[in-house]
């Protein structure tokens, strides 16, 4: 059962799509958020329907003036899949032929060059004491680094609890990430001991229970405070920001990780066939496609090793689409 109450006429399908995504793995909370909106607007405009009809799919679909493409894009999206679960279970439903909708210019991650980090690491170092946030100063240096060397996803390193930080041994326990999988993640002996010295600084009062980067009142930290000191330190190293959505991004932290590994694999002359599987767990992926990207990825920004990989992958080079795997 969902935490929702969905109304209107296909309640009940909203609610046995929704228990079915999460029973299979998937969290499915801002999808299912969406789709009590939806079922709000039907209840409103069409409480009689015994069909989820075109007109209706279009109607919801429809773009609004204050909405960005890439939101009507993911509101079809999962409407879409409503309506292909109430068509499995023969309920008249109309499916939205996929890319109906065009989507935004696909976001192309930044992978942060070897200076760059060292730079931006740098600058998170300069962090300084607020009272506002008394840990920020030393929770930052930490908190990026771990990101990178780790290849988290930041929600991943921002929801660590203290006992998934492992102090003597190095590992972090990653409990309930991307469709709720879980994985043991080595940090590097560096990060270990930077771990080390932070939690002596931070955590002799906090329990087990309690986070590894606490913010305010017994939160974890916010996206928006690590969002808005990842901007800071950008700025004052010169590194160019776009804009919101237009990158880099703290995301992106992730995605260098990821390409970096796989340069260095190549240049040492590894088996990447081999190497691959370990990357894919180690990164928490779901499947090798995800994995995959990352080879095209690196193709593309380090054109040096362009020819070694097409020569070594080249039934998976050519032909490889799709994007970065994750949001955050």
């Amino acid at each position: 059962m969902s935490n929702y109450l969905f109304k209107g006429p296909f309640a009940e399908h909203i609610e046995n799509h929704v228990s079915l995504k999460k029973a299979i793995g998937y969290k499915y909370e801002a999808e299912a958020r969406h789709l009590l909106r939806f079922s709000s607007f039907t209840e409103q405009k069409y409480p009689e329907a015994t069909m989820l009809t075109k007109e209706i799919v279009l109607d919801w679909c429809s773009k609004k003036s204050y909405e960005a493409q890439a939101n009507q894009c993911t509101r079809a999206s999962i409407l879409r899949q409503l309506a292909i679960y109430m068509d499995s279970v023969e309920i008249g439903a109309y499916v939205l032929p996929k890319g109906y909708y065009p989507t935004e210019e696909q976001y192309v991650p930044h992978i942060y060059t070897e200076n760059e980090l060292q730079r931006f690491f740098h600058e998170t170092d300069q962090c300084h004491y607020v009272s506002e946030c008394p840990y920020r100063h030393l929770i930052m240096p930490v908190f990026f680094r771990m990101v990178y060397s780790c290849g988290l996803r930041s929600s991943e390193a921002r929801l660590l609890k203290v006992s998934d930080v492992n102090l003597e041994t190095g590992i972090l326990s990653i409990h309930h990430s991307k469709k709720d999988n879980s994985r043991l993640v080595p940090m590097s002996d560096e990060l270990t001991e930077r771990c080390r010295n932070f939690s002596a600084n931070v955590h002799m009062f906090l329990k087990e229970t309690d986070w590894f980067f606490p913010g305010l009142n017994g939160k974890p930290m916010t996206l928006g405070n690590v969002y808005h000191n990842f901007r800071r330190f950008l700025w004052r190293v010169g590194i160019s920001h776009g804009g919101r959505g237009k990158g880099p991004r703290v995301q992106d932290f992730r995605h260098a990780y990821a390409c970096h590994c796989l340069k260095k694999w190549v240049i040492q002359g590894k088996d990447l066939a081999a190497y691959l599987p370990v990357l894919k767990t180690y990164m928490g992926h779901d499947s090798f496609e995800e994995t995959a990207y990352y080879l095209r990825l690196t193709a593309d920004v380090f054109p040096d090793i362009s020819i070694k990989l097409e020569g070594c992958y080249p039934d998976i080079i050519p032909r490889l689409e799709g994007s970065a795997d994750e949001t955050d």
